[in-house]
C-alpha cells in the first residue's frame, strides 16, 4: 500500500474545544491517531523545560521560528506513515502551513474543526487541570492569542467540516461519529 493512500483526517480546535473527546471516540472506532501537541511537549522536555502553559506556548512559537511554519507537520508525517490502518486522525493542527504540508503528502486529507465558545472552553480547561492548562483567565486568553497567531482561526474557518460543541459529551460523540463515518465512507 502506498502511503498516499492513507485517509488522513485532521482535527483542529482551540484549546478546550473538545479534541480530547474526539480522541476517545477515534480510539473506540479503532482508528490510529497522531497528536501534534506531543511533538511540542516532547520538544519542551528535550529542552529541559517544565511543561507549563507558558513554556509549551513559547516552544510552539520558537520551534516554528527556528524551523519554519511546517515543522510540526513535517515531524508528524513519519508518525502518520507508520500508523496502522488506512485511516489516521491527526489532532492539533494549528496553521494553514500544516494543512498544506499534509495535503501535499496525503491527497486524501480532510479537516474537521471543533468549535466552542471561550467561556465553555475555559471552564473545561480549568476542570481538566493538565500541566499545560491555564490557571486563570489571563493565561487562557494569552494562550488563545498565541494559537490564533499561528493561524488556527484561519483553518477553523476553512475546515471541511465544523462541529459545534456547546452541549453534552454524548452529543459531541454522536456528531463526531457521524462526521467521521461520512469522511471515511467518502473515500
Amino acid at each position: 500500500m502506498a502511503m498516499k493512500e492513507k485517509n488522513v483526517v485532521g482535527v483542529a480546535g482551540m484549546p478546550g474545544a473538545g479534541k480530547a473527546t474526539v480522541k476517545e471516540i477515534v480510539q473506540k472506532m479503532g482508528y490510529s491517531m497522531v497528536l501534534m501537541g506531543d511533538t511540542i511537549r516532547e520538544e519542551t522536555r528535550r529542552r529541559k523545560l517544565k511543561p507549563t502553559p507558558e513554556n509549551v506556548g513559547m516552544i510552539m512559537l520558537k520551534l516554528r521560528e527556528e524551523e519554519g511554519p511546517y515543522v510540526v507537520a513535517k515531524r508528524s508525517i513519519s508518525k502518520i506513515e507508520k500508523a496502522k490502518g488506512r485511516v489516521v486522525i491527526v489532532d492539533g493542527i494549528r496553521s494553514p502551513h500544516e494543512v498544506e504540508e499534509f495535503k501535499s503528502h496525503f491527497p486524501n486529507f480532510t479537516l474537521i474543526a471543533i468549535h466552542s465558545s471561550p467561556k465553555t472552553r475555559y471552564q473545561r480547561l480549568f476542570q481538566r487541570k493538565r500541566s499545560d492548562d491555564p490557571k486563570g483567565w489571563n493565561t487562557f486568553m494569552e494562550r488563545d492569542l498565541r494559537e490564533l497567531k499561528v493561524g488556527l482561526g484561519k483553518i477553523i474557518a476553512s475546515a471541511d467540516y465544523m462541529i459545534v460543541n456547546e452541549g453534552t459529551k454524548a452529543q459531541l460523540k454522536r456528531k463526531v461519529r457521524e462526521v467521521l463515518k461520512s469522511v471515511v465512507q467518502g473515500e
